[in-house]
């Protein structure tokens, strides 16, 4: 039987670094894989003049994204809804889960990931679109019929930035402060209920990743400590209920019925 799966992020990247490993390893499974981006990056960073300019970024970004899934080799329902990248926040809610919840009715996931409620680093419109999607996903389910079995969002524990900072410092470098702006934050243990090995997948999610050469991606961290930050995907489970003594799952889709 085939299993949904829907993706809903701000920007192209985020989906390849948040989940670009788990969706790989699914890859030959009987899946059907939406991916939902808010924005299509149009703020983002341009690291060579040659591969965009501020006009053409948000196009250049979205093929990038394309070609991202194609180097994890999927092909998902990718929706751009472009929003404008960096003021999502400014969109009005409503409309925000409204367009949410109709791709969700429409598709009817079983699983969803999306953002939790510190968007990882902070930044405005990942709250934005988390919020609204844990909203929508509710919403959606509530409306009855089949799908909507689990929400993940997407995190960092607490021991792997740990792990991270430990392994700047021994090669002389400061390490990240979680307290600036836009920069990963860690959740505490109790809180992973999903944790997934990417090592197997890991030459393709880096290869994903260098799709995405506007952004320059991790050209700060060197690459031996590449595996540290790309080598497994954490995420908490958001619904249903889950408790600290429950077993931490090996696999997204573990539990549900499409499956």
């Amino acid at each position: 039987m085939t299993v949904r799966v829907a993706c809903v992020f701000a920007h192209p990247d985020d989906d390849t670094y948040g989940v670009g490993g788990t969706m790989a390893g699914l890859a030959g499974r009987d899946v059907e894989l939406t991916v939902v981006l808010a924005t299509s990056g149009e703020a983002g960073e341009i690291a060579d003049p040659s591969l965009a300019t501020r006009e053409t970024l948000g196009r250049v970004r979205e093929a990038e994204d394309r070609a991202s899934w194609a180097a994890l080799g999927l092909q998902p329902d990718l929706r751009f809804l472009r929003y404008p990248d960096g003021r999502v926040a400014e969109v009005p809610e409503e409309d925000l889960v409204g367009a949410f919840v109709g791709i969700l009715l429409e598709v009817r996931p079983h699983l969803v990931v999306t953002f939790g409620p510190d968007g990882v680093t902070g930044h405005p419109d990942h709250v934005a679109v988390g919020r609204a999607a844990t909203e929508a996903f509710h919403v959606a389910r509530g409306q009855g019929g089949e799908g909507f079995e689990r929400l993940l969002y997407t995190v960092l524990s607490e021991e792997r930035l740990a792990g991270l900072h430990a392994a700047l410092r021994a090669r002389g470098v400061d390490p990240l402060d979680p307290l600036q702006p836009l920069v990963p934050r860690g959740v505490p243990r109790e809180r992973i209920g999903v944790v997934v090995d990417c090592s197997e997948v890991l030459p393709r999610k880096i290869e994903a990743l260098r799709c995405h050469r506007t952004q320059g991606e991790l050209q700060d961290l060197p690459y031996e400590l590449w595996p540290v930050v790309l080598g497994r995907e954490e995420f908490e489970v958001a619904w249903p209920e889950r408790s600290p003594e429950d077993p931490v799952l090996r696999d997204v889709l573990a539990g549900l019925s499409g499956p």
